[in-house]
């Protein structure tokens, strides 16, 4: 599961990894992206046709849900058990990625993996934090979940 599929490179090579690892089983792929409501600010992004499109030709199920981290947990988490890798890029809202933290626990499998890419340094280069059980439950408990009134 990717949260931000911005031009679609990585999730084909993680797509492509994950198949090489484990030829037997069928890669189940989910990314979360503004797609068509991606702002210039947001970085560069496509569609979410041409995203699918892309997507399709790695041969895994291909699920693609539009909208912010938040607004798209919200309406899918429970059908996302069992994620056993979540990478997370650099750039969403921080509401939004913060109050998201709230569905993470009942979507991640057992010994899965939270990949957190983050800006760093003065040149703004990336780097990735991998995540523990620890800090992913500091941050549910910390995300704030309020119904709608």
């Amino acid at each position: 599961m990717e949260l931000g599929v911005g031009l679609g490179q990585r999730a084909v090579r993680m797509i492509e990894v994950a198949a090489s690892c484990s030829p037997v089983r069928e890669i189940h792929y989910t990314g979360v992206d503004l797609f068509e409501a991606r702002a210039a600010s947001d970085g560069p992004g496509m569609t979410l046709k041409t995203a699918h499109r892309l997507l399709k030709t790695t041969g895994a199920r291909i699920q693609l849900l539009p909208g912010d981290p938040f607004t798209a947990l919200s309406r899918a988490a429970n059908g996302l058990r069992g994620t056993e890798l979540l990478v997370i890029s650099e750039g969403h809202d921080p509401r939004s990625l913060s109050r998201a933290w709230f569905y993470l626990p009942r979507m991640l499998d057992k010994g899965a993996q939270v990949w957190l890419e983050q800006a760093e340094g003065p040149d703004g280069s990336l780097a990735v934090r991998v995540l523990g059980g620890d800090q992913i439950a500091e941050l549910a408990a910390a995300a704030t979940y309020r119904p709608a009134a």
